[in-house]
């Protein structure tokens, strides 16, 4: 195996990441009779099903062609969610002198130290997504590319692999779209982002989702000078658009340059290995030459390779198609994943191998459409949603309710210097019945668990104004959101009649 493009550079914490999740002297087993479960791909949907299904009993297989642990271990959440918490502490000494704390020396960034450090702590957790680990829960680790010889049987390194049920779960890679001049320069993905050891001087990204978003943030807090291109009219254009404005001027204050409503993107190369980059943004056309480009917009299905057309299931540009209950057109075969899935979170993935568990092993009805999904953007502040925004209520016909508690109001964010924010529930009209919320603000993807345990368990706003929260914290502003709504059961009718009482309770 050579070494990938992940493990750069090829230091002592690579070192230890590649000897947890692809040793280089890992000996495949030999296949000995049927397989109850055999899974292709070993991230997050691939290892939950596997682990899953080997300590419900069942034989297992697990095959894997690059590094265990997929997109989230290696090149997604853990090593962007370190690189933003250097930043996020390089930015709190930066302001600290509103907190009445003096940095004489001002803030000088290490970003080869941030990096380095990002490494060794992702590979510290990698033991937990390891070969050992799989191959002590006795399951039978293959390493290498699965593809289907037919409906039932699998092979991998010159050996077949008989199964009962299977699971696809090979995920999906950065796809960078149909820009003039992208094919003609060097630039990052997701996947090879993580392995600078430099600070780009001058950072282009393309693409103002979540991860564009938060490495524009983190990169412009460690130094660089950001420019981030967007085609719609600002950034994360999914989102509830207050919250998305309220993002934006954060990042403007942090020093990105926001280039949205990017028309005409035009790329080439520039000297020394740089990309120049054209685009016209609100009236005004910008040459700009950056040291390193980040694409951060587009995703591929890995379906390529894997036979599934032998197998008899059926695939699209967008992935492999399921029923509900994640069944592919092959009954005997699921997919769990990025490769199926629409909601391309880690937590997503998880619940969705939960759900093959139940349905392929234990004749199950678990259906993918009863999960309520939150997801959370890393920016300062954060960005968390569940279930329906105001729009997608609308195109659906639903009537709704929306309360919306600012953080200047909560006590908390006021002390702890971070008012910027909100919490916003849509109801369905009427009632209390939770339908969707967004909360903007410092750890925002902590506070939406509790709205998410709402939206499961049927729990009404009602409820949740009755729940007694901790002062102060700026959780405290969900309840509020509950006081809100009780406030609106307080009618002129049902005001009457409780001052006719009091009134009366007075003589």
């Amino acid at each position: 195996m050579n070494t990938l493009p992940q493990l750069q550079p090829f230091d002592v914490h690579n070192q230890k990441l590649e000897s947890n999740v692809h040793p280089r002297d890992w000996q495949n087993p030999t296949p000995d009779g049927t397989y109850n479960m055999v899974v292709i791909g070993g991230g997050t949907a691939g290892l939950v099903t596997a682990a899953g299904a080997a300590g419900l009993g069942a034989k297992v297989a697990l095959i894997e062609r690059d590094l265990l642990g997929g997109d989230c271990l290696n090149v997604g959440c853990v090593p962007s969610k370190a690189i933003i918490a250097a930043a996020r502490l390089a930015a709190r000494v930066r302001d600290a002198a509103e907190f009445g704390v003096n940095v004489p020396a001002g803030v000088t960034m290490d970003f080869g130290k941030a990096m380095e450090r990002m490494r060794k702590l992702r590979a510290d957790i990698s033991p937990h997504d390891s070969a050992a680990r799989f191959r002590g829960l006795g399951i039978d680790l293959y390493l290498g590319e699965g593809k289907f010889i037919d409906a039932n049987t699998i092979g991998v390194d010159g050996q077949q692999l008989k199964f009962k049920k299977a699971c696809i779960a090979t995920g999906a890679r950065a796809s960078a779209p149909p820009i003039p001049g992208l094919d003609e320069v060097d630039y990052l993905t997701n996947e090879t982002l993580f392995s600078l050891t430099e600070l780009p001087k001058r950072f282009g990204i393309i693409g103002a989702g979540p991860i564009g978003c938060e490495m524009a943030q983190s990169f412009a807090r460690f130094g660089s000078e950001v420019f981030l291109v967007e085609s719609s009219e600002g950034i994360l254009p999914r989102e509830d658009p207050d919250a998305a404005r309220i993002v934006q001027e954060s990042l403007a204050r942090d020093g990105v340059k926001i280039l949205c409503c990017g028309k005409e993107l035009r790329l080439s190369n520039a000297d020394e290995g740089k990309v120049r980059l054209k685009v016209d943004s609100v009236g005004r056309s910008y040459d700009e030459v950056v040291d390193k480009l980040l694409v951060a917009v587009g995703r591929a299905p890995n379906v390529e390779g894997l036979g599934l057309e032998i197998a008899g299931v059926e695939f699209t540009k967008q992935g492999v198609v399921v029923n509900d209950r994640q069944q592919t057109t092959n009954p005997g075969i699921y997919a769990a994943g990025d490769i199926c899935s629409p909601y391309q979170f880690t937590h997503a993935a998880d619940f969705m191998a939960r759900n093959v568990l139940r349905n392929a092993l234990f004749m199950g009805r678990a259906k993918t459409s009863s999960m309520v999904i939150p997801w959370a953007t890393y920016t300062e502040p954060e960005i968390a949603h569940v279930g329906l925004y105001e729009k997608d209520a609308n195109d659906k016909g639903i009537e709704i309710d929306t309360f919306t508690q600012p953080l200047s109001g909560v006590d908390r964010a006021i002390l702890s210097g971070e008012t910027e924010g909100f919490v916003r529930v849509h109801v369905e009209k009427g009632t209390d019945k939770l339908v969707g919320a967004t909360v903007v603000g410092a750890n925002a993807g902590d506070m939406i668990c509790e709205l998410t345990l709402a939206m499961t368990n049927g729990l009404g706003l009602g409820k949740i104004a009755n729940t007694i929260h901790p002062y102060p914290t700026v959780a405290e502003a969900i309840r509020k959101v509950g006081d809100l709504y009780n406030k609106t059961r307080l009618t002129p009718g049902v005001r009457k009649l409780m001052s006719t009482w009091l009134a009366w309770s007075r003589r």
